[in-house]
């Protein structure tokens, strides 16, 4: 007797047996899919920007309950955790003394609560900590960012040490999962509360990513124009895209391993 499959199983069979290019382009499609469907929905797209922060609050809190629950930090890149805090108060004194909203309380908030992880990892349950796991090589992204920074920042108006802060927070922040996506490829298998969090990153960036590009398409580039000239309106969209992709991959089979009602989330070699 032939069993009956959900269509996520038949969509996600089917998706898996498409050669790379095809998988590229179906991604491609559902983003825009979904921008089209944003803007929509949503009139004010910095509101999109506000849900992003909203979002990564969000899953700083499932981390701190995880910690504070499960009593373990098994799993979590503490590398991660470092590199969004550097990117958080680099961003936070650019908020301070370049434009001071509601976008700085927000990040206030998620940096303290971040400070609050790394402080659990490092001391209350090193123990659990698997720093063998997490062997990624920060300087191997700091740096880069660092000199991005100095070659491509702002041409406005502010100060000219506050505009090369304010790109390195920008290209820092596009790869700063990067350890934790390394500690999931080292151990296969991701457990809830971290799964949850990276999704809530994922989601968080493509927020992002989404009020920046509605931005530009509403404006019909005159946001690019008032960021200012050269490659650095460019960098912006860039990194908002390549932040969004890195995650992408994993957020296919996150929503995949929640409907088909599994609580832990195995991943198939080279997906991170």
């Amino acid at each position: 007797m032939r069993t009956h499959r959900q269509p996520i199983h038949v969509l996600s069979s089917w998706v898996r047996r498409q050669p790379p290019k095809v998988k590229a382009f179906l991604a491609v499609v559902s983003g825009m899919a979904a921008l089209v469907l944003l803007r929509s929905i949503v009139h004010d797209h910095d509101n999109l920007f506000v849900a992003s922060e909203a979002v990564h609050s969000i899953g700083i809190a499932v981390l701190i309950y995880k910690l504070m629950k499960e009593k373990t930090c098994a799993g979590l890149s503490l590398k991660s955790q470092e590199l969004t805090a550097i990117f958080l108060a680099v961003r936070l004194y650019c908020s301070f003394v370049m434009e001071y909203d509601i976008h700085t309380l927000l990040d206030l908030s998620t940096f303290v609560a971040t400070l609050w992880v790394i402080y659990m990892i490092r001391f209350n349950l090193r123990s659990s900590y698997m720093a063998d796991k997490d062997n990624f090589a920060i300087y191997y992204v700091v740096i880069p960012c660092a000199i991005l920074a100095l070659l491509i920042h702002p041409s406005t108006s502010h100060n000219f040490v506050n505009r090369i802060f304010w790109a390195f927070c920008v290209y820092l922040e596009a790869v700063s999962v990067l350890p934790q996506l390394r500690v999931m490829q080292n151990t296969k298998i991701v457990e809830p509360f971290t799964a949850h969090y990276v999704f809530a990153l994922g989601v968080a960036r493509f927020l992002a990513c989404a009020h920046w590009v509605l931005q530009v398409l509403d404006s019909r580039g005159h946001l690019l124009v008032a960021l200012g000239y050269g490659l650095w309106p460019s960098m912006v969209l860039i990194s908002e895209i390549v932040q969004t992709f890195i995650l992408a991959d994993f957020c296919y089979y996150y929503v995949k391993s929640v409907l088909g009602g599994q609580l832990v989330l195995r991943l198939p070699s080279g997906v991170v």
